[in-house]
């Protein structure tokens, strides 16, 4: 952990046991900031944290459902209890709703995709932003997608959940300026992670899960007079 612009901070990963939550964990941890690695599944974020402190980091993992106001109040109790406080934000946690046309989506997977890609950021927002501003400020990061600014066939509940996302994310950044609290959103293109579709593409040629931690990191560094709203994120090439 040579990098220590984070050092004192305490930041929270949602969906951060794999792909792009892990790498953005990972990278958090090398500027300093003690992590909240959080996720459903109890063995992927303890692998995410055991490679912070195999590195010399601080990392906490905590089970969380993001779609679950409950899941979402306990962790809130928790990080307040064990840290006191929260800078950091990361809404990564996400599903895919991909594979046909809307109107022959099972309405339950519907609901899953905008509970867990949506109604979760809303949750964590409205959890841990009093934590934010007791803190005097810090960061929202949400990760949306390319497709919240794109159409997407056969992908339209993927995109609606994402398109939600970005309103939300622009509107409020615009409600918590005043606090000294940046939300930023970014829109990544064809990303090499388990969530993303494949077929057809190089994956070689696809975003790196690191690519996203590399934006993040940019974005938790900045200087405090400004911040970015959105960046959208493309492969060189076209994969």
């Amino acid at each position: 952990m040579s990098d220590l612009q984070l050092s004192g901070k305490v930041a929270l990963v949602t969906g951060g046991g794999r792909g792009i939550g892990a790498s953005i964990a990972v990278r958090l941890a090398t500027l300093g900031a003690a992590i909240v690695v959080c996720g459903r599944t109890q063995s992927h974020i303890d692998q995410t944290a055991g490679r912070i402190r195999a590195a010399g980091g601080r990392a906490e993992a905590m089970t969380c459902d993001v779609s679950d106001w409950e899941s979402v109040t306990a962790l809130a109790g928790k990080v307040e209890k064990m840290f006191g406080k929260l800078e950091i934000v990361v809404n990564n946690a996400g599903i895919g709703g991909f594979g046909g046309p809307l109107h022959t989506m099972p309405v339950e997977r519907w609901d899953a995709v905008l509970n867990t890609n949506l109604r979760g950021v809303f949750y964590t927002i409205r959890a841990f932003v009093p934590l934010l501003l007791a803190a005097g400020g810090g960061h929202i990061i949400n990760i949306s997608s390319i497709a919240g600014k794109n159409p997407l066939p056969n992908g339209a509940a993927y995109a609606a959940s994402k398109w939600g996302l970005n309103g939300l994310s622009y509107s409020v950044a615009e409600e918590l300026r005043a606090h000294q609290v940046r939300v930023s959103v970014i829109c990544p293109g064809s990303t090499h992670t388990e969530l993303s579709p494949h077929e057809g593409k190089e994956p070689e040629k696809m975003l790196q899960a690191d690519d996203i931690a590399h934006v993040v990191e940019m974005l938790v560094t900045q200087a405090p007079q400004s911040f970015v709203s959105e960046i959208v994120l493309r492969p060189t090439q076209k994969p």
